[in-house]
């Protein structure tokens, strides 16, 4: 029966980004039946709670580049909306932008119907005005919702860590109680014979 806790079946239910729910042992009775299956059985619990321990380290370490990369995007978008509302004909703006963490240049800018934007890879297009502001909306809004998702999954992913704990824990008491037990049962066993 150890093997059910294991929590491998392909139809066990999961969270929207296919987590699987961790195991709750309300009955230790339905994950052991002797004691031979419980080392097997904390052995499954420990390396389930492993993966969900790498999971949170790895959501939240997406988190935290989603976190530093979408004031990025909203300020690329801001400027693409700021260009937008520029007219032809108007006076150059003069600017400061940033071409290295401590470099930076001024330049005049003319109202224009194209922007370029850094892609990453060392890759940057032009976009018509009304393209760029598409773009840039939808990968803030995409950053967004992947950053709801990854603060949803590591409060799932603690929920799933705290579940096993507990029932590692209720496993190993069980465990505790049954050596007792077999160990009173052997006690009163040994004082009869010698009563005999």
């Amino acid at each position: 029966m150890a093997t059910t806790a294991s929590g491998s079946s392909k139809d066990a239910p999961t969270n929207p980004r296919g987590i699987p729910f961790a195991p709750f042992v309300d009955k230790v009775e339905d994950y052991v039946t002797s004691r031979a299956e419980v080392e097997g059985t904390l052995k499954s619990f420990q390396e389930m709670i492993s993966k969900y321990q790498f999971m949170e380290v790895n959501t939240q370490r997406r988190a935290a580049g989603l976190k530093d990369k979408i004031p990025d995007i909203q300020k690329t978008l801001d400027t693409v909306q700021f260009m937008k509302t520029r007219k032809p004909g108007s006076d150059p703006i003069e600017t400061t932008f940033e071409l290295n963490d401590t470099l930076y240049a001024k330049a005049q800018i003319p109202p224009t119907e194209e922007v370029y934007l850094w892609l990453g890879a060392n890759v940057m297009l032009s976009y018509p005005i009304p393209e760029a502001e598409t773009l840039l909306d939808q990968k803030l809004k995409t950053a967004q919702q992947s950053l709801a998702n990854c603060e949803e999954d590591q409060d799932f992913l603690r929920e799933q860590i705290t579940t096993l704990e507990v029932a590692t824990a209720r496993v190993y008491n069980w465990d505790v109680a049954q050596r007792r037990k077999e160990k009173n049962e052997f006690e009163e066993s040994q004082a009869a014979a010698k009563s005999d």
